[in-house]
This record gives C-alpha cells, structure tokens and sequence, in this order.
C-alpha cells in the first residue's frame, strides 16, 4: 500500500519551497515562465500530433480496408466521446494535482495507444484503442490551464493564452508534414500512427523533467503579487486549493456566462473539426486531390491559425478589455464566409480552395482558444482546470462528435452539400451564442 501511496504522492499540488531571496526573484521568474511556456506549448502540440493523425489516415482507411465515412466517422467518435468525458473529469482532477506528471503521463499512454493502432485489424478495435487515446487525451488541456493561470497574470492572459495556443496549430499542422515522410521512409501508410506515437512518448518525458507546478513550488511568490495584478474573479484565499463542493457550488453550476460558452462551444468544434478532420477525404473524394495534396492543405488550415490566434487574443486584451466575446462572435462571422465559399468552389481552382481554408483556420482558431480562456476569465485559478473542461467537455462530446460522426453520416446519406449545410447551421448558432457574452470580464467595470 505504502508503495501506490507514493507513487500518487506525485501527482499532489508541489509543495511550496523556501521563498527566493528578493533579488533574485525577477531573473528566476523570467527564466521560469519561459520554461513553463515551452513546456506547455511543446507538450500540448505532442497530444495534438497523436490526435490528429487518424485524419490523414481516413483515406487509407476507406480505400485499403474498405471502410465507409460512416465507419470511420465512428472510429473518429470514439475519441470525441472518451475525450469529452476525459476532458471535463480530469480538467477537475487536475485543479488539485502536479501538472508536471500529470500532462506527461497522459502524453506518455496516448503516444503508446498509437503505437499499438497500427497494428489493429479490425473495426471494433480500432474504435476501443481510439477510445483509450481520447480518455488519455483529457490529461493534456487542464493541467496546461493550471500552470499558465498560475504563472501568468490576469491583464497579459490574452496574449499568452493565444501563445500557448499555438500549441493546437504546431501539433495539429506538422503531422502532415511527419505523416508524409514516415509514408516515404518506412513505405506503409500505418506508419502515421508509428511515428507521431514514438514522439510522443519522448515529449510526454521531457515535460515530467522540466515543466512546474506553481510559482511558490520553486520559492517565488504568487502571479497576482509578482504582477501586482489582481483579477475580480477569486476565492478569499487566491492560494488555497479548492474543495470539489467549493469548486462545483461556488463557481461552476450557478455560472451563466460558462455555460452559454460551454453550449456555443459545441458548435465553434463542429465548424473546426468539421471542416479540418474531413479537409483530407473531401478534397480527394470530391474535388480530385491527391494524398499529399491533401496533406499539405491539411496543414494550411491548421498553420492560418497561428496569426489568427495571438491576434485575437491580444485584440480582445488591447482593444476590447478583456472581453473575449466581441471578438469570437466576429471571427465566427468572418468563418462562415469562409464555409460558404470552401463549399461552392468547384474543383480544379486550387488557389481558391487553399485561401478558403487559409481564411477558416485564421478566424476559427480565435474563438476555440478564447472561449476556453472566456471560462478560466469566469472563475479563481485553482477552479480554471474545471471551467476549461467543462467547456471541452461540451466540445468534444457534442461537437466533435457530430463533426465526426454526423458528417461522416450526412455526407453517406445526402452527400457533402449536407454535410456543409450542418456546418453552416453551426457558424450561425456559435456566433448568436457567443454574442451573448459581448460584455462578459470587462476590466474597465472591475
């Protein structure tokens, strides 16, 4: 017993090490949260390249194996559903436990989960391994919130917030790139699962021996003091750890504003896995793309993401306050345009397809990082994991589901005008939604 004891023992909140001396504190802050960042931004790309895999794969998986969207679409659930669930269940563990194991074990199993995908034969496996992964993915977001809530403050959280967020666009994009040159190396399309696992169980090992927990677990003194920036949303005691009943009853289920963004966040997920997860088999199947074409547009819409992220999150501190709603309902408008000319291009205009794409990633990166962002906004920081997961929990489980298994359905029975029509349905829910939240943490008003 005393041995599991101690092996748990690690996962507890860091204890809090002997303050630094004063000055020493600014030069082991910087260096600190430039690790922290790294760490956070690397080790969340790294459960990004073994998520997002399975979309390169789907072609493969139709064309070699004989699946339909349909089939596919439910292989592609099953981590929707067990991430969704995963997401909102550990984001609550992770408001009391050691980010440093907990993101690299989950990093760790989600890596090795790929490894044995490769070589499943069948349909139901494949959807119970990618049920695991989903369930070791939710192990990745909460604990990334702990640590940027913990070592960055309220008025720069928009900016580092979208940094960090990059993270999305770094993992999500590359895999193409790696997926290509493992095809070319190792000469089996299979080997999208091989390599993108094997990176990341090195990723998941580098983030136990360099991330941190908090500011105080290395003797530096909190955020909010370093700062001298005090955010309107906070228990009595910034500092101390949360029950579940004072995290739940004080902050979580009597918060309208975290709810209205947990419901519109279905829809922003629909639009961003909607268009992204299937980007590979529509280009190829409807619009007569290549694999490798396919890829690197895969890539595009991920990587327009970037600029479009840390613009909207440095908008919505510098021009709009800290209201993260303005600028979500915007960019979900200009998303929409998007959609509807993705949709009515017709094939053989490439450039045209390629600026479609590069305009949907742009804009729709903006709302998925702040509405997760909006939620920690709305609660204290040692609730932030549990907000942000149960935003990904209405993700995940509700959009990222119908993003997978309703289109791939939609598309089987009425075909893909069907399936941009649930999309275009979605861009128009998500912007109402979120401009519901126009007002929501305006610091003018704290």
């Amino acid at each position: 017993m005393k041995f599991f004891s101690d092996i748990l023992s690690i996962y507890r909140p860091a204890p809090f090490a002997k303050p630094l001396p004063q000055e020493s504190i600014p030069r082991t802050y910087a260096h600190y949260r430039f690790q922290v960042m790294a760490c956070a931004l690397g080790g969340y790309a790294g459960f990004y390249l073994v998520r997002k895999n399975f979309s390169l794969a789907k072609p493969y998986l139709i064309n070699e194996l004989g699946f339909t969207t349909g089939d596919v679409g439910l292989i592609g659930c099953a981590l929707s559903i067990a991430y969704g669930i995963s997401k909102f269940y550990m984001g609550h563990l992770a408001d009391r436990a050691n980010p440093r194991y907990f993101l690299g074990t989950g990093l760790i199993f989600s890596g090795l989960v790929n490894l044995f995908f490769g070589f499943l034969p069948s349909l139901w496996m494949m959807f119970f391994f990618w049920f695991l992964n989903g369930w070791a993915q939710g192990m990745g977001y909460s604990p990334c919130v702990r640590v940027m809530t913990h070592w960055f403050s309220d008025k720069e959280r928009g900016v580092k917030f979208s940094l960090w967020n990059i993270s999305h666009n770094v993992g999500g994009g590359i895999v193409g790139p790696i997926a290509s040159l493992s095809i070319l190396l190792l000469g089996s399309w299979r080997s999208i699962f091989y390599v993108p696992g094997a990176l990341a169980v090195l990723t998941g090992i580098a983030c136990i021996i360099f991330l941190r927990d908090t500011p105080q677990s290395v003797g530096l003194p909190p955020i909010e003091e370093f700062k001298n920036d005090y955010p309107p949303t906070a228990a009595q005691d910034r500092e101390k750890e949360l029950s579940s009943r004072e995290i739940f009853f004080g902050f979580i289920f009597n918060n309208k504003t975290l709810w209205i963004l947990a419901v519109a966040n279905i829809f922003v997920y629909v639009v961003r896995y909607g268009v992204l997860d299937w980007a590979p088999t529509y280009l190829t199947a409807a619009k007569n793309y290549g694999h490798d074409q396919s890829r690197w547009l895969f890539l595009v819409y991920e990587y327009a993401g970037i600029p479009g992220m840390l613009l909207s999150g440095w908008a919505s501190d510098r021009f709009f306050h800290g209201r993260r709603g303005p600028v979500s309902a915007l960019c979900m408008l200009a998303v929409t345009a998007g959609v509807v000319v993705y949709w009515l291009n017709p094939p053989g205009h490439a450039l045209v397809d390629t600026l479609a794409l590069l305009g949907i990633g742009f804009f729709v990166y903006g709302p998925v990082m702040l509405v997760g962002l909006a939620a920690v906004d709305s609660v204290p920081k040692k609730a932030a994991g549990t907000a942000a997961g149960l935003t990904g929990f209405f993700g995940y489980l509700g959009g990222a589901t119908i993003a997978e298994l309703g289109i791939g359905k939609v598309v089987q029975h009425y075909g893909w005008d069907g399936g941009f029509q649930l999309l275009l349905w979605s861009c128009a829910l998500s912007t109402l939604l979120l401009s519901l939240t126009w007002n929501a943490h305006d610091r003018r008003k704290a």
